[in-house]
């Protein structure tokens, strides 16, 4: 672990992003040149002394997965991130295929979106950042691991995913995902990653390996759907999705799609974040 030379990475990197990159307003008084510290700490979700101790080169190796919140939060590129986790004295994370970490432009692009509930998502359709309104609406999908990253394998293994649909939607969202991944298996074409995922989804589910004979090959790219919300009920939603050159990563954006949801989503903004009973679906799937 190389401390001073973390410590001026990240000081560097904190004093060179502009407030407004990151959804913080930039009033007359402020005298600091860049981020504040406090800011870093509240957007990567870690204590204002740990990112002091990083700082001045006096804290503890950090994990990879703060290091991960640490680029997210000073908007790295996929090289600086690379460069962080070395000079921490980590591998970075590998790339199964694709970047797992969003890429600088598009978490941009979740920041100017603002109140708009917006995701960037793998190809696979695994969560690699959220907006606040999109927590609000659909859960915090960071905390998955394995394979419950991809959202397709917890749509059919998981009764509480397919919950948070409407009934009369979910044949059609399994068509939708099912569609997607052959996708992704044929532009990935030998990829151990996805014909893994393939081949433990036909083994776990019945319904998985119906549709999947179906060989039925569709990239999603607009979509409407209702999303149940236990506190404010069901959102009906557009989903808009912007899908980067390489097909690699995409940005998903959801507007209501009638009064009664932007009524629901701006009470969800009021109340905020809550935590949800054990046993509460929290994962309501949006892709």
């Amino acid at each position: 672990m190389e401390r001073g030379q973390l410590a001026d990475f990240l000081r560097r990197r904190r004093e060179a992003i502009r407030p407004a990159e990151v959804g913080i307003a930039d009033g007359p008084r402020r005298r600091t040149a860049g981020l504040r510290r406090e800011e870093v700490a509240m957007l990567a979700g870690m204590s204002v002394d740990y990112v002091v101790r990083l700082e001045q080169a006096r804290s503890s190796q950090p994990s990879p997965q703060l290091l991960t919140s640490l680029a997210r939060a000073l908007r790295l590129s996929d090289d600086e991130r690379d460069h962080l986790f070395h000079l921490a004295g980590h591998q970075p994370p590998p790339a199964d295929g694709v970047a797992r970490l969003a890429r600088a432009g598009l978490v941009r692009m979740l920041d100017l979106l603002g109140d708009t509930p917006a995701l960037v998502l793998s190809d696979l359709g695994e969560t690699l950042a959220q907006n606040r309104t999109s927590v609000l609406l659909a859960g915090d999908h960071h905390g998955f691991s394995g394979d419950r990253r991809y959202v397709v394998y917890r749509w059919f293994t998981d009764p509480a995913t397919r919950a948070a649909s409407v009934p009369e939607e979910r044949e059609h969202q399994a068509r939708q995902f099912v569609a997607d991944l052959r996708a992704t298996v044929g532009r990935r074409s030998g990829d151990p990653v996805v014909t893994g995922l393939v081949e433990r989804l036909r083994a776990e589910s019945a319904d998985f390996r119906a549709l999947w004979s179906e060989h039925q090959v569709a990239v999603r790219r607009a979509d409407r759907k209702t999303i149940v919300h236990p506190r404010v009920g069901p959102l009906v939603m557009d989903c808009e999705t912007l899908v980067t050159p390489d097909h690699g990563q995409l940005l998903l954006v959801l507007t209501p799609a009638d009064a009664e949801a932007r009524d629901r989503l701006e009470l969800l903004r009021v109340l905020g974040v809550e935590e949800f009973p054990e046993g509460v679906a929290t994962d309501r799937s949006v892709r």
